[in-house]
């Protein structure tokens, strides 16, 4: 099977599904051609994921492709955006038309859910690696950036944070997991849900926003360092779902859920005054949302126990050039 055919078999089913009336041009010519709408923002993300890095090398190649996309998604939730197409760059060893079009079920399987098109890319031969570009739209002025969160807004996360880390742990055989709980860990971890719906609900609400892909410690860093601010943290506001673990050590747990990557929730800062309203008007089909802190005029990030006591901790998480 060659280049073209391999691209018409497996995934052109992305563009010719798709009800986007705005691609006038998808897949099979040297560019796609859209339409964007006037009163519009276009916002781009790109990612690349790299077998043994990203994921291990025996994972379910209908989660990879799954992983592939949401991963992209999830920063166009971030900004509160519309996630509208995306081009895929694929790197293959070999062509195995098992793999792929696992692969391709898992990948448009996600795109389907979100109504995203497929509008274009590229396959080489190589190292197993996935680059996939998103392109997403906001109304005009509405994007949601990291750099507005102001002292005494509060500190909002979706989801639980730490389940794709201890899921992973498992996976690489460094902790066990009791029941169903390693199943569960590591379908969080392989099937991340981009909280698109959630984002663009909180371009009424959110002050700055990002998506957890390193580590929460690390990406309420990011914020912090671009909103010129600091935070504190409460212990029990992340810990208090993983009451279900207690055959493991609290310090491991609130490591996991502070230091842990690959989460894909979203974690921003909401003005004080609107925090209650948020709580109330919070559709219970979203995500579960917790309030774990506010923010702070000092910089950098404590946390704070059930004591009261504060510590200082340091915004780290995964890093690729991390010596």
């Amino acid at each position: 099977m060659d280049e073209f055919s391999l691209i018409q078999h497996f995934f052109s089913a992305a563009n010719l599904d798709s009800d986007n009336k705005d691609v006038l041009l998808g897949i099979g010519d040297d560019t796609a051609i859209i339409k964007a709408a006037q009163d519009e923002e276009l916002l781009f993300t790109i990612d690349t994921l790299i077998s043994g890095v990203h994921f291990p090398e025996d994972t379910d190649p209908v989660a990879i492709g799954h992983k592939s996309l949401a991963v992209n998604l999830s920063d166009i939730a971030a900004m509160g955006g519309r996630a509208r197409w995306f081009t895929l760059a694929l790197s293959l060893p070999d062509v195995d038309a098992n793999w792929l079009q696992a692969f391709s079920n898992g990948l448009l399987s996600l795109a389907k859910q979100f109504d995203v098109s497929l509008v274009g890319g590229d396959t080489t031969r190589g190292p197993l690696s996935i680059t996939i570009s998103v392109i997403g739209t906001a109304p005009e002025g509405t994007a949601i950036r990291r750099s507005g969160a102001r002292t005494g807004d509060s500190i909002f996360v979706t989801g639980k944070p730490g389940m794709a880390a201890l899921g992973l742990a498992a996976i690489k055989g460094s902790l066990a997991l009791p029941g169903t709980a390693q199943a569960t860990f590591q379908q969080k971890l392989d099937y991340p849900q981009p909280r698109l719906l959630e984002g663009d609900f909180l371009r009424n609400y959110a002050s700055s926003m990002i998506d957890i892909s390193d580590g929460l410690a690390a990406d309420l860093g990011h914020i912090l360092a671009a909103s010129h601010c600091g935070a504190v943290i409460n212990t029990d506001s992340l810990t208090c779902w993983q009451t279900g673990l207690s055959t493991l050590p609290d310090s491991r747990l609130l490591d996991a859920a502070l230091y842990g990557g690959d989460d894909y929730e979203l974690l921003f800062s909401v003005p004080a005054g609107m925090s209650f309203s948020l709580e109330q008007d919070w559709p219970g089909s979203f995500s579960p949302l917790s309030r774990i802190g506010e923010v702070t005029e000092d910089t950098g990030i404590m946390m704070r126990d059930n004591s009261g006591k504060l510590m200082k901790i340091t915004a780290r998480g995964y890093n690729h050039f991390h010596d």
